[in-house]
């Protein structure tokens, strides 16, 4: 099938067209993101191949549609960027990679609160000035925290397990679904709000949903430990950053590390080095030494890239030789958005 690939970088070309060659596949690279202004790039393309900040709204898939496009096969599991109901009234059948590589980004999760905790970040920036003092990089044991998991799916539970067992730290956890193998080693399930009361560091690994949206807002802060770690490699939009910045100024939180922001389809995966960045939320965030922010790189793992690439490929093809595949997106999902 003929597939038009949008946002795409080097290392998309040459895990997809790797995939691609092993299905059948013929593939165009675009590296401009999908858009309403795009979207005519697509034109006679049966598939499209799309990324995370892609836009994929009603506009979008109408254009689509009017263009020949019947499949939308996504290189990620999430799909909060794309409007359902609008697919499924086009005709135009929605895909996703449900799971990769969980162990890339809970390995980076945990990571990033190594790195913030135990100041990695500013101790290699000093030691590159020749400054060996250990003034200001203070630290924590990680034995003995309550760390709090929200969202104890495929990734959420590795985290789980590699603070339990790895660490030694008390763990607790909110999830719809309770998992009896975390139980069975000492995770503790409760309450969202218990969990937020209760946690030295909460880590967010839970989809997108209306249910989710700023779960970590004003009033969460206020209610959480004084000096809390907050990780979030999920989704941006999980935490209320402005929200953020005033428990950071007070210090009732003492520490962020973000993998994801809500308004970064405007900022990541670009080389923006020479440019001025507009978002004064953003820019305001990295004027804080107690915060760590990567732009959505957990998932960036060889291992992870090449399961990607075959599952999308994979989806694109049951798709051409008609079979109704598992990884197939319906509107009555959106409650699990991931």
């Amino acid at each position: 099938m003929r597939v038009a690939v949008f946002s795409t970088k080097p290392y998309d070309r040459t895990f997809l067209s790797r995939a691609a060659a092993t299905h059948g596949h013929e593939l165009t690279f675009f590296e401009p993101r999908l858009d309403l202004t795009t979207a005519r790039l697509a034109e006679g393309f049966p598939a499209v191949c799309a990324f995370v900040n892609d836009t994929l709204d009603a506009e979008v898939m109408a254009a689509l549609a009017s263009g020949g496009t019947r499949v939308v096969a996504l290189r990620a599991a999430g799909f909060n960027n794309v409007a359902l109901d609008a697919a499924e009234q086009n005709g135009v059948t929605v895909l996703r990679v449900p799971a990769y590589s969980p162990h890339a980004v809970a390995e980076f999760s945990v990571g990033l609160l190594l790195a913030l905790d135990r100041r990695i970040h500013r101790a290699w920036a000093r030691v590159r000035e020749n400054n060996f003092a250990l003034e200001g990089l203070l630290g924590h044991d990680l034995y003995g925290r309550t760390v709090g998991i929200v969202g104890t799916g495929r990734i959420g539970a590795l985290v789980a397990r590699t603070y339990r067992l790895g660490f030694g730290c008390q763990v607790v956890a909110h999830d719809r679904y309770e998992v009896d193998d975390l139980k069975a080693i000492g995770v503790t399930y409760v309450g969202r709000d218990e969990l937020i009361e209760r946690s030295d560091i909460i880590s967010l690994h839970c989809p997108l949903t209306p249910e989710t949206h700023y779960l970590i807002d004003e009033a969460a802060i206020a209610r959480a430990k004084h000096g809390f770690v907050l990780i979030n490699t999920s989704r941006g939009a999980l935490i209320d950053a402005e929200a953020v910045i005033g428990g950071l100024k007070s210090g009732r939180i003492g520490g962020v590390a973000l993998d994801v922001y809500e308004q970064e389809a405007d900022l990541f995966f670009e080389d923006l080095s020479s440019e001025i960045i507009q978002d004064d939320v953003f820019q305001r965030l990295l004027t804080f030494p107690n915060v760590l922010i990567t732009g959505h790189q957990a998932f960036f793992t060889e291992e992870a890239l090449l399961a990607i690439a075959e599952t999308t490929m994979g989806n694109i093809a049951d798709e051409e030789a008609g079979k109704v595949s598992p990884n197939r997106v319906l509107s009555e999902n959106v409650a699990g958005k991931g």
